[in-house]
């Protein structure tokens, strides 16, 4: 998944802090298996057309370039095109909840379809649609949440970037986390101009720490928590 997020970045070259909403959200299982990748990169570098089917839709799918994105947006489809009632659509979103692949959204499939058709609305377009609401139930994210996620993102590398020693000295002691190992992180510390002191029975806590060095340049100390590790990478 990490690959993947680190291709789209060129492609998708985000601007303010909703195209990072939108990236954490498109880069997820259900997003992915229902093909909503590639149409929204075309249509966000011009290279296909952004349509609506009808306004209503237009109203709930603008801002993402007519792909739905978030959990909601399928509830709220269901109604606008589908006519699903407030305690079907509620039904929906439990069952997108699930995150199974095999879940609880293929019942509502002739009921979408045929709720859908009735509205005026193409049986081809009734598909495609219902097959990307249906991806969610492989994991998709509230805008809610994307948004939250997209904000620690932002604070995260606006804090590598200004202060790569606090970032790599909070990074180490919150180890084992299960994405990038110690080795990677001291790797990555020292290619960002990182200065790292050696374990020290004086100056060496449990937890890595900051000092400051004579010139009251930040230094990073390793600690005594898996020094042997640490240790090999100075």
């Amino acid at each position: 998944m990490r690959v993947v997020i680190k291709n789209f970045l060129p492609r998708m070259l985000p601007q303010c802090f909703y195209d990072l909403v939108i990236q954490i959200a498109i880069i997820r299982p259900g997003p992915i298996q229902g093909n909503m990748l590639h149409p929204y990169i075309k249509r966000r570098q011009g290279k296909e057309k952004v349509e609506f089917p009808s306004n209503p839709l237009k109203k709930i799918l603008d801002k993402n370039l007519g792909i739905p994105l978030f959990q909601e947006q399928a509830m709220q489809i269901a109604i606008i095109s589908s006519g699903f009632s407030a305690e079907e659509s509620d039904r929906l979103r439990r069952a997108l909840a699930t995150f199974k692949n095999n879940g609880d959204v293929s019942i509502f499939h002739k009921r979408f379809i045929d709720g859908i058709i009735a509205n005026g609305y193409e049986k081809k377009y009734s598909e495609i649609c219902f097959s990307q609401i249906e991806s969610f139930s492989k994991y998709g994210f509230t805008e809610s949440h994307a948004a939250s996620f997209a904000l620690i993102v932002y604070a995260s590398a606006w804090i590598k970037f200004h202060y790569p020693a606090i970032f790599k000295c909070a990074l180490l002691n919150s180890q084992p986390m299960g994405f990038y190992s110690v080795n990677q992180i001291i790797t990555d510390a020292k290619n960002q101009g990182v200065k790292l002191s050696p374990v020290c029975i004086n100056n060496s806590l449990w937890d890595n720490t900051i000092e400051h060095d004579k010139t009251n340049n930040l230094v990073l100390r390793i600690s005594f928590d898996k020094s042997k590790v640490y240790q090999n990478q100075l």
